[in-house]
């Protein structure tokens, strides 16, 4: 026997099954087909999903476009050509806990979309008895001993006119999309914090590299004065000026080792891996380049965060919630059928007149829950609203984020110029002053004044390079990382 509805063949009970069976099961069938059909054209009663407006921006704010537009590649990373950090992210693809459990999670949504689907078909099931029984003969003395067999088949279906049980399934599908973006947005988050985490590591490198530097410098000056003052040429007062400077940059570079331990444990965490698995080789800011990029229009931006195509989804499965809600409140019907043979010997157990069967078919309404129908529909209208409000902040947060980044990138790159000019002037003047003290022209009080300049613009160059870095980092995750929705 099989089952037809409006989606085609459900299932095959038997290959074959006697002509008296089959002709009795075809009223059955009709009225499967036919509950199926009205299912196809059954009423929404929920609300129809509308896409909300929310205005972009023309363009974007204090950015002067030159060119046409560069949003970013899907593998962004590798336009720092830094072979290192490219293969930090490969790592942390592969092995980070985050986007495992991401993952996890949208296989989770998609065993709860196939459960939600599952209504919308026929549940078909089988069964089977043997009964030996010995009672009491009333009409003489002794007892009777009888036996039973009955194979059956069951059948049922809950018509789905109202649309309930669709709605359930649209929800569950949508809730499964969301999944996968969000899982697309925790791999994002993962990429970003590996190369944020990377730069943090070779600023510390590098600020280390300036402090021992300068460090080396300050020494060679101090033995310098303590020469001089063998000879007395300078005071006691100028060696212990330069003794205070070099005890400040020697106690400058511990901090700066913690910075870069730190950084590399932040990296473990992110690939997956213990500390110590985990090594950054020497580089330096100047080893790395700088990846050409440039968003479009504003209104191209919203198919290029997958934060934005997540909160979508979302409300979208409440939208289906609403429906579901709303259907509830009206009539359920259910068509069972039970088909098989019942026979005291197995002998005679498949033989015409051991056929039975049974048709039903049940309505029920809702009369009184307690105000539960009423809540979820109550809850379901709620739950959109708030996920509406959810989606417009998501909206206008990726605008800002791509303000925010542009701003930073244009303001650290100027400062990182301006920066670069006031450390060449900072160290011509201390080449300068280097060579009046050992003139005579000028006192241990000029040098010590140029030498501390020196030695802070230097410092402060390098966390402006970073700042830099990491104002792009910014900027490539605010525009999606290079995905951009089907």
């Amino acid at each position: 026997m099989r089952l037809y509805t409006g989606l085609g063949v459900i299932h095959t009970f038997t290959p074959t099954l006697p002509c008296v069976l089959r002709t009795r099961l075809v009223p059955v069938l009709r009225w499967l087909a036919l509950a199926s059909l009205l299912t196809l054209s059954a009423c929404n009663l929920g609300p129809r999903y509308r896409h909300p407006d929310i205005p972009a921006p023309s363009a974007w704010r204090g950015e002067e476009v030159e060119g046409a537009p560069a949003w970013p590649s899907s593998d962004w990373w590798r336009g720092f050509s830094s072979p290192q950090l490219d293969q930090l992210i490969e790592e942390a693809q592969h092995t980070n806990d985050d986007i495992a459990a991401a993952v996890a999670r949208v296989r989770e949504a998609d065993a709860q979309a196939r459960i939600a689907g599952a209504p919308l078909l026929p549940a078909i099931s089988a069964s089977g008895s043997a009964t030996r029984e010995r009672e009491l003969n009333l009409g003489a003395p002794g007892t009777l001993t009888a036996n039973e067999f009955s194979p059956l088949l069951n059948a049922t279906y809950a018509v789905d006119f109202w649309g309930k049980n669709r709605a359930a399934l649209r929800s569950a599908e949508f809730a499964a999309a969301a999944s996968r973006y969000d899982r697309v947005t925790v791999e994002l988050t993962v990429m970003t914090s590996v190369a944020s985490s990377y730069f943090q590591a070779i600023q510390a490198h590098d600020r280390l590299t300036v402090a021992r530097d300068n460090l080396a410098s300050a020494e060679r000056l101090l033995k310098g004065l303590r020469f001089e003052q063998t000879v007395g040429i300078v005071t006691a007062l100028d060696v212990a000026q330069q003794e205070t400077t070099v005890a400040i940059l020697n106690a400058s570079i511990p901090p700066l080792q913690q910075q870069l331990m730190q950084s590399i444990d932040a990296l473990a965490i992110l690939v997956g891996k213990p500390p110590e698995q985990v090594q950054i080789s020497t580089g330096t800011f100047a080893d790395l380049e700088e990846p050409k990029v440039q968003p479009g229009l504003p209104s191209e931006l919203l198919v290029r965060r997958p934060d934005v195509a997540e909160a979508e989804a979302q409300l979208m499965a409440a939208n289906a919630n609403i429906q579901q809600a709303r259907a509830s409140f009206f009539p359920s019907i259910n068509l069972t059928a039970d088909g098989g043979y019942a026979s005291t010997a197995l002998s005679s157990l498949f033989n015409p007149a051991s056929r039975v069967f049974t048709l039903s078919g049940s309505l029920t309404q809702p009369l009184f829950e307690g105000g539960a129908l009423a809540g979820q529909y109550s809850y379901s209208k709620a739950r959109y609203a708030e996920l509406l409000a959810d989606y417009h902040k998501t909206v206008v947060s990726a605008f800002s984020n791509v303000e925010d980044a542009l701003v930073a990138l244009q303001q650290t790159a100027l400062q990182r110029e301006r920066q670069e000019e006031a450390v060449a002037k900072a160290r011509r003047a201390y080449e300068i002053t280097q060579l009046q003290l050992h003139a005579g022209v000028i006192n241990i009080f000029t040098v010590l004044n140029t030498e501390t300049a020196l030695f802070t613009a230097e410092d402060a160059l390098v966390q402006v390079k970073y700042a830099h870095m990491a104002a792009l980092i910014s900027l490539f995750n605010a525009l999606g990382g290079g995905w951009q929705q089907a």
